[in-house]
């Protein structure tokens, strides 16, 4: 069989070659979509594309890569992604809570992820303080520096592109914590929540946070009880995906809570798999079989070990269903219910 120049076969063909050269010792399925990265790389020069788009692509490619290179040396470290804005000044309520918070979770074991900014960003880096922190800096006209905490630190990433810089804040957010602030804020608030109301994004506690006898987020919630509740534009369970926090320390423990059995979860083929730091009897899951049965599209919730083709925390157990992929709102709530349990 021979292939015609510059088709789309004979690409895939030149690609996978220049992988076995160049990374010969790398696992099967990791060159297998290393190689489809460098297809679409090389199509985008068949498809018409300008300089500026391929210019785009390049960039954002180098952006990811980098961030991974930083953040794949803490795999394992919990990690909480702290908005907030970033003309809070240091003598406000808001940014004393934001540093306690950060202290608080630290001494947990936790790191902090902010944007590096002064503000509540800079809050949340004093609290944990440098090395506990990561900073995802955005490149602005009026913005170029990062505070005087993280600059210079290797855990400092500098972005070109919102959207990439926002996809790192959630992709290693074993929790978000987000204070009063302004559209920035509140882009990052919603992206956060619609992205974990839709399973696009690993299910992870937001805490809403400010400082002593604030006002903003009792008002937020009341805007979004009575104008997206209240009309159908949610379910009444997604408001289970938010948690309005009395303080820092109540926002803390709303976050350990959260993995005091779960520990994460993932689809394996057709059944998503919750993975539990501490076994659940054989009773409990009779329990949630009854109470969470709209969850679960066939079948029943069952107990199991890992399952074949997951590689990573094989020693825990698992509980493990056919799931709906919807309600995400009910599914935060059966994590409660597996946390609550005794």
């Amino acid at each position: 069989m021979t292939t015609r120049p510059g088709s789309i076969e004979q690409i895939r063909l030149e690609m996978e070659t220049l992988l076995d050269r160049l990374a010969p010792e790398a696992p099967t399925d990791q060159r297998a979509f290393v190689a489809d990265v460098l297809r679409s790389a090389v199509m985008l020069l068949h498809d018409g594309c300008d300089s500026g788009q391929i210019k785009l692509m390049s960039k954002a490619v180098k952006e990811m890569r980098r961030s991974w290179q930083v953040f794949n040396h803490y795999r394992g470290v919990r990690k909480v992604t702290i908005y907030g804005s970033a003309r809070t000044p240091e003598d406000h309520p808001d940014y004393e809570s934001a540093r306690e918070f950060g202290r608080q979770m630290a001494d947990e074991g936790w790191m902090a992820i902010t944007g590096a900014g002064d503000g509540i960003m800079k809050a949340g880096h004093e609290g944990p303080k440098r090395e506990a922190s990561f900073g995802l800096r955005i490149r602005l006209p009026f913005e170029t520096s990062a505070n005087e905490v993280i600059e210079g630190d290797p855990k400092l990433v500098s972005f070109r592109y919102f959207f990439t810089r926002k996809l790192m804040f959630m992709a290693h957010a074993d929790a978000v914590a987000v204070f009063p602030g302004g559209f920035g804020t509140m882009d990052e608030l919603f992206e956060a929540l619609t992205l974990i109301q839709t399973g696009k994004s690993n299910m992870v506690p937001i805490v809403l946070v400010e400082g002593v006898d604030g006002t903003y987020w009792p008002n937020w919630m009341s805007f979004i009880r009575e104008e997206l509740n209240d009309k159908g534009f949610i379910s009444g369970e997604d408001l289970s995906l938010v948690h309005l926090a009395s303080s820092p320390r109540d926002a803390q423990q709303h976050i350990l809570k959260f993995y005091r059995r779960f520990h994460s979860s993932r689809y394996v083929g057709g059944t998503f798999v919750i993975r539990l730091s501490r076994p659940l009897t054989d009773e409990q899951v009779e329990a949630l079989n009854t109470e969470f049965a709209d969850v679960v599209d066939a079948g029943r919730m069952s107990l199991s070990g890992p399952l074949r083709g997951e590689t990573d925390h094989l020693d825990l157990p698992r509980l493990g269903f056919v799931h709906t992929r919807r309600d995400w709102g009910r599914m935060r709530q059966l994590v409660d219910r597996i946390n609550d349990l005794p």
